[in-house]
């Protein structure tokens, strides 16, 4: 049984058709009108039309980032998105007379994990999605945790450092402040910009331009060796494994996936997640401690996730 998963970024939908062991067989792309809902939704629509000319699919699945309801078929609010209160599976499916579900993108992506990645042999994973921001996903006996409203996992705006860092979302302190792509890069600027010795190096790899200092140059430093790099991914890391333990204390996961662009540090990021984790842990001393993996599918897994709930009744 076939079906299309849909993930709608800030400037792309990427269209999947994906099987029951979450490989996907074919894909197809469009630009994302993102200022025009109408359109969006002709997009994806032009694209499920494609690929349902090659595959005999039953469903379609579209991550979606926002708020998205618990009926799983209304975006209530997107940011980038100008979507507010959109009926969105229901526009879809009478464009391409198929039925369809919408969820969170990172809940997309943590299911694909959670089915076919580092968590599945597990029944209880928190997922974390370390990109430009914090992404979260959360699975309880095996079925996302979506809250009475749909907005359960947004670990990005647990308050971590009270009357710290101002976000996005109006807040202080949240823990995306310090543990995204983001967090990252402004800190390393920030040294930089002091005159950090430890970051002479990368400065000099950025052209002496402090803000040409960039997530992608600072991973690629970090897996060469240098050690500015690597300090600031640690303390990263360490930010992440210290959300995660306050996130432990109340759902107890089996596994703790980490992906997202950050992610591709690999133990570098995820060794001092670990550590931290283990020291900020409640009754560390007589529980089972959550390993921390890699998460398997890159930026593929929103598509992925989507297509397996799409054809999913109990997730």
């Amino acid at each position: 049984m076939l079906s299309i998963g849909i993930d709608i970024g800030g400037t792309k939908i990427a269209a999947g058709v994906v099987d029951e062991e979450g490989r996907i067989i074919a894909q197809a792309q469009r630009r994302t009108p993102a200022q025009d809902p109408d359109l969006l939704e002709q997009a994806v629509a032009d694209a499920v039309r494609d690929l349902r000319e090659r595959h005999p699919v039953v469903a379609v699945g579209i991550g979606a980032a926002g708020f998205v309801g618990a009926d799983r078929r209304t975006v209530v609010f997107a940011a980038n998105l100008n979507w507010r209160d959109r009926p969105l599976a229901a526009n879809v499916e009478a464009l391409v007379d198929l039925p369809v579900v919408v969820e969170n993108d990172a809940n997309a992506a943590g299911w694909a994990e959670f089915r076919f990645g580092p968590a599945a042999d597990a029944s209880n994973m928190l997922m974390m999605t370390v990109g430009t921001g914090l992404g979260g996903a959360i699975v309880v006996d095996g079925r996302l945790l979506r809250g009475a409203g749909g907005f359960a996992g947004e670990i990005a705006h647990m308050t971590a450092v009270p009357d710290g860092q101002w976000c996005g979302c109006g807040n202080r302190g949240c823990l995306e402040q310090y543990t995204a792509g983001t967090a990252l890069v402004r800190s390393v600027r920030a040294a930089a910009s002091t005159g950090d010795p430890l970051l002479a190096p990368m400065l000099a790899a950025a052209g002496g331009d402090v803000e040409a200092i960039d997530g992608p140059l600072v991973t690629e430093l970090a897996t060469a060796g240098d050690p500015g790099a690597r300090r600031h991914l640690a303390e990263l890391g360490s930010w992440l494994g210290f959300g995660a333990a306050s996130i432990a204390a109340v759902l107890d996961p089996e596994i703790i996936v980490i992906g997202g662009g950050v992610s591709e540090a690999g133990d570098l990021l995820l060794g001092p997640a670990q550590d931290r984790f283990a020291a900020a842990l409640t009754a560390r001393a007589h529980r089972r401690l959550a390993p921390f993996k890699q998460a398997s599918f890159g930026n593929r897994a929103g598509m992925i996730g989507a297509a397996d709930l799409a054809r999913t009744d109990d997730a």
